[in-house]
């Protein structure tokens, strides 16, 4: 991993990595915008307080696209790891082809696109597994909200162990048949721990956090590599 950093780095300044990664960043945004309209349309002309017996109160236009801005907002606070974990591995067959075509011409000579369906349900994949952690979570992080960071701490590792999976997987699926692949996820479960831990932490700070998803798609792919020889692909 202390190798796939500097490496990784240096990647997000490449065009093929930029060009990707505005990409990506768009169709977040899109799912976002979509996702602040529908909070529009379910809010205009709702009254919250018939649900609670109390005396009418609808909303109007601008109660319900404040609401909506709001709601949108949270969702963006919430959802940006899962959302744009998902998107990255919609495009992962992208982002591992550039980093292969720089710096491992061999192996991407030989590598097994995975295509856009794949792609796509990899994407889902990885966004639904980071819910599905996070739920889980949820009662533990409750539990340590008296500590102050605990839940903060709790956060990182989870979500560090679920994402460094994700990325690992982009990677395998395009060298590796699945019960190989199983192998090598399992021999770097570590190292895949440690790149998930480093992103998720990246999630965590403002602006930065737009290039988590391909720094760790980038550093997951050189891991991979590194790795290949031991594991005697």
């Amino acid at each position: 991993m202390l190798r796939s950093l500097p490496l990784s780095l240096a990647d997000l300044a490449r065009p093929q990595i930029v060009a990707i990664l505005f990409r990506s960043l768009f169709a977040t945004l899109l799912i976002f915008v979509g996702l602040g309209i529908l909070a529009l349309w379910a809010l205009d002309g709702a009254d919250p307080c018939s649900l609670m017996s109390m005396q009418s109160c609808e909303l109007g236009a601008s109660a319900s696209g404040l609401g909506a801005l709001l709601l949108t907002g949270l969702g963006i606070w919430l959802l940006f790891p899962a959302v744009a974990l998902g998107v990255i591995a919609a495009y992962s067959d992208r982002v591992v082809s550039a980093v292969e075509t720089i710096h491992y011409p061999s192996a991407a000579a030989i590598a097994r696109p995975v295509g856009v369906l794949g792609a796509l349900l990899l994407g889902l994949r990885s966004a639904v597994r980071l819910l599905l952690y996070n739920i889980v979570a949820l009662p533990f992080y409750l539990l340590l909200l008296f500590t102050g960071i605990g839940p903060i701490i709790l956060f990182v590792i989870v979500n560090g162990v679920a994402i460094g999976r994700d990325f690992g997987e982009m990677v395998a699926a395009r060298h590796r048949p699945a019960v190989e692949s199983g192998r090598w996820l399992r021999s770097t479960r570590a190292e895949r721990a440690a790149i998930g831990i480093v992103i998720t932490a990246i999630f965590l700070l403002p602006i930065v956090n737009l290039i988590a998803p391909i720094l760790g798609a980038t550093m997951a792919t050189h891991l991979f590599h590194e790795r290949r020889p031991r594991d005697g692909a």
